[in-house]
């Protein structure tokens, strides 16, 4: 996107709460909620709150905070002020936190001392502003100055001139989000303002907004799905959403899902699997879409779910570095003419408003056609400025405009996409490719999931003298024996290659899982190779 343009997000935003002046739009667990006037209001005096606190100079801002009313209203006073918010992923180890922490740049983070007491994060080293110090410090004037520009009608551009947001580069950065390190070391993604707005786009075309939405936002806002969807595509395109911490504990979802009438559910296969487990059909009498991302969703899990809660969910794919949207599929309740041509079980969908993709050759780059697997490239309005302070990094990924995602794919004559895997999650045993993806799909529909919806058995690989790589399958505690899996991996079809050996199957007393429930695959690898050198040493024994 050319330098010149500059992005109209904030604009957006604002004008959706004026529309929304009395009406609920931010409200979460803990009883708070907010209507589109008083979200403005209180993002205006905690931008003028801030201002006093935090240098003019200080870019980037730290965010220690759960997905909340709190949450979201910082996050937007932040914006306003042309901050560059840097949620902070608090269920890594103290370690990457600080990692991530030095990684930014941070001098300040803004928590709550309500969090810290229940999930305790060492920031020795930066300043913290918690919210419940802040509130007793806006003064009458404060107030007053913000009702002034919350409560009347001036013009949209006069507005944003007062505020200092006009004309802001739509190649500025918006946000650092660090991902996930359940492969490795947190990398942090620079997102520029055109990917948070070119997003939120791709969501009403997708989803066809209406201003009777709700949003469930369980997901954090260090991640780029519950950061750009469930937090600027509301704002910015005039639904409402309600807040909760903790996406596994069904019973507070539940309510909030009946109290709140929500209308779109937004989450990971893990997250279905558990609410089929713990919640009552009555719970999802509102919602109409149910999304899935992040992970694979098998279509027993899909099958699952529409016969529990009469809602069939349909998959979407994206990245961090692409502020997350590649595609999704389109469901049938708010498809625009046919609902069987934009949605194709098995895939991930049709590419989203304004991307591009490419399948290439893995090894000479050459772009392959229809129906041809390959390597998945994007390019589109919402790729990432890089990564932070690694220049080599970027470059790797990024080229000539278009992302590398690493994801092996398919695309069909219509433009669906089918994932195969990671080209990090293959094995290649005896020269040949093998998928885990298609391993794990036979292993959950033998195994199931457990009470939190995590998968009991996963699949990675380690060295192997004989073959170049050994499969190996970390598993929970199972029902079945491990002759009866492979017996029915057997029956299911796999090819002979595909099946580990019955004594490569190791159990980990609980499956590791980073804060979107997700597994944590860095864990799971590490725990794969300490098992496999033991079982090597035991039988040279």
């Amino acid at each position: 996107m050319p330098g010149s343009q500059t992005t109209s997000l904030l604009r957006k935003v604002i004008a959706q709460l004026r529309k929304r002046a009395r009406v609920i739009t931010l409200s979460d667990s803990t009883g708070a909620a907010l209507t589109g006037r008083e979200t403005l209001l209180r993002a205006l005096v905690l931008r003028r709150l801030l201002r006093r606190t935090i240098a003019p100079g200080e870019r980037n801002v730290g965010v220690l905070l759960p997905p909340t009313v709190a949450a979201a209203v910082t996050n937007l006073a932040l914006a306003l002020d042309r901050r560059v918010a840097v949620n902070l992923n608090y269920s890594l180890s103290a370690e990457l936190v600080r990692f991530s922490i030095a990684e930014a740049g941070l001098r300040h983070v803004i928590t709550s001392r309500t969090f810290l007491e229940r999930m305790p994060v060492d920031l020795s080293g930066v300043a913290t502003i918690l919210l419940e110090d802040l509130a007793p410090r806006a003064s009458l004037l404060d107030k007053a100055a913000a009702a002034l520009l919350a409560f009347l009608p001036l013009p949209l551009s006069l507005l944003e001139r007062l505020l200092g947001i006009n004309d802001m580069p739509a190649d500025d950065p918006m946000t650092i989000i660090f991902t996930s390190g359940s492969t490795g070391r947190p990398k942090g993604v620079v997102l520029p303002w055109r990917s948070i707005e070119a997003n939120t786009g791709m969501v009403n075309a997708l989803l066809q907004l209406r201003p009777d939405d709700v949003m469930l936002g369980v997901l954090p806002f260090f991640h780029t799905f519950g950061y750009t969807i469930t937090l600027w595509t509301m704002l910015a395109m005039g639904v409402g959403a309600v807040f909760h911490t903790n996406p596994l504990e069904g019973r507070v979802v539940g309510r909030l899902l009946r109290d709140r009438n929500v209308t779109i559910v937004l989450g990971t296969p893990t997250l279905l699997r558990a609410y089929m487990r713990r919640l009552p059909p009555e719970d999802f009498s509102s919602v109409e879409i149910v999304a899935a991302g992040s992970e694979p969703l098998s279509g027993a899990v899909s099958d699952a779910f529409a016969v529990k809660f009469g809602i069939r969910p349909f998959q979407g794919y994206g990245a961090t570095e692409l502020g997350p949207i590649v595609s999704a599929n389109v469901p049938a309740s708010r498809a625009l003419g046919d609902p069987s041509a934009g949605l194709r079980e098995g895939t991930v969908g049709r590419p989203a408003l304004g991307v591009r993709v490419q399948v290439r050759d893995a090894e000479n780059g050459t772009v392959l056609g229809p129906g041809e697997r390959g390597v998945l490239w994007v390019t589109g309005p919402h790729v990432m400025l890089g990564y932070l302070n690694q220049p080599e990094l970027t470059n790797q990924v990024l080229v000539d405009g278009w992302y590398n995602t690493g994801d092996v794919v398919t695309i069909d004559d219509d433009g669906f996409i089918t994932i195969v895997g990671r080209q990090s999650r293959f094995a290649k045993i005896g020269g040949e490719q093998v998928p885990f993806a298609a391993i794990e799909e036979v292993l959950a529909t033998l195994t199931g999931g457990s009470e939190d919806g995590a998968p009991r058995a996963v699949v990675t690989a380690v060295p192997d003298d004989a073959t170049g790589e050994r499969l190996i399958v970390v598993h929970t505690a199972l029902e079945e024996s491990i002759e009866q899996l492979v017996a029915g991996m057997v029956a299911a079809g796999l090819p002979r290659l595909f099946i580990p050996a019955p004594a490569d199957f190791h159990q980990i007393a609980v499956m590791p899982l980073i804060g979107i429930g997700k597994v944590d695959l860095e864990s799971v690898n590490q725990f794969a190779h300490t098992a496999a050198a033991k079982r090597r040493t035991t039988s040279k024994t």
